[in-house]
């Protein structure tokens, strides 16, 4: 971690960014991280492919961060919440030719890339890791970083309901509580309202659910057709597979997100994300692995290129292994 901070300290230009179809944590983090930068009077990128999700656009700095990064000379980056570095998508090619990387993560799937690593598989989220650089930094908390950090961890622990919850995370949040969060506002952005196109969109994917032979497996897709009838994005997306997960007897559930600019030939390969649930007896982190992604073991995705078909097929394949 000195070295870590030492380069946060000694460069000028610092690009921060997370992984496309950004969760709590991953906004939270990079929030928490830019403010940080912000208080050590550093220049400073906050990049993320995807649009913010409504939810999570009332953190402090959201409206700074930006979907291209310029033509601009970076000499640190620092990327958080990413197991690889491909999951920050199409900027990876920029990002590659920074001279230094910094890795911050707490996903057991983390291939160790860049050139520092601060991974910790015991963290509850990588809001827990920013906390404790920031800490290490003796760069002071305010409401607004607390906020960031406070909303990673809700979210990363689904509200202090999943088995990466840890003494951290409340010992954490009770301190960010202390700084003025208010958890009944967090609450309320987060959990307590949605827009009319959410419900129709939530609908559609309800009716869209498979269920494979041996009652495992449960399957939930969301097409761009779905998106354009409900005037919805992607990023209204957050949250629902909790819906195909819940289901009775359910071990593992799987939403297939078709990505934008798909083809509308039946037969074409187009680009879907695959996002993985356990109920806690399944490894996800591995089934995600093999597809070339990652995860934690009850919370894993990947990327392919296929047909809705294929992908189908071979997810009810993999039923009769779990």
């Amino acid at each position: 971690m000195d070295q870590i901070i030492r380069y946060l300290r000694n460069s000028d230009h610092i690009l921060v960014a997370t992984h496309t179809h950004p969760d709590g944590d991953a906004i939270g983090s990079l929030t928490a991280m830019g403010l940080c930068l912000d208080g050590l009077n550093k220049k400073i990128t906050l990049y993320n492919e995807s649009p913010i999700p409504a939810v999570y656009r009332f953190l402090p700095a959201t409206n700074r961060v930006v979907r291209d990064i310029k033509n601009e000379t970076y000499d640190l980056a620092v990327i958080l919440d990413c197991g690889d570095l491909q999951r920050i998508g199409k900027a990876v090619s920029t990002v590659r030719q920074i001279p230094v990387i910094v890795n911050i993560d707490h996903h057991v799937t983390n291939t160790r890339f860049g050139r520092f690593q601060l991974i910790d598989t015991s963290a509850c989220a990588t809001a827990e890791i920013i906390y404790r650089l920031i800490k290490q930094m003796n760069v002071p908390f305010d409401k607004a970083i607390a906020t960031s950090i406070y909303t990673g961890i809700l979210t990363d622990t689904g509200s202090f309901r999943f088995s990466n919850t840890n003494r951290a995370a409340f010992s954490i949040c009770h301190e960010m509580v202390g700084l003025g969060v208010d958890p009944y506002s967090i609450a309320q952005h987060v959990y307590g309202t949605y827009s009319l196109g959410r419900i129709k969109l939530l609908n559609l994917a309800l009716d869209s659910i498979e269920i494979s032979d041996n009652g495992k497996l449960s399957m939930m897709t969301l097409t761009q057709d779905m998106f354009n009838e409900t005037h919805t994005q992607a990023e209204d997306v957050d949250g629902l597979i909790n819906y195909a997960k819940r289901i009775e007897d359910i071990k593992v559930a799987a939403l297939i997100l078709e990505h934008e600019n798909s083809k509308k030939k039946l037969n074409a390969f187009n680009r879907f994300h695959i996002s993985l649930r356990s109920n806690g007896s399944v490894d996800v982190a591995k089934i995600a692995t093999s597809f070339g992604g990652g995860g934690h073991f009850s919370a894993a995705g990947f990327t392919v290129e296929s047909t809705l078909s294929n992908i189908k097929l071979q997810l009810l394949s993999m039923a009769d292994t779990i």
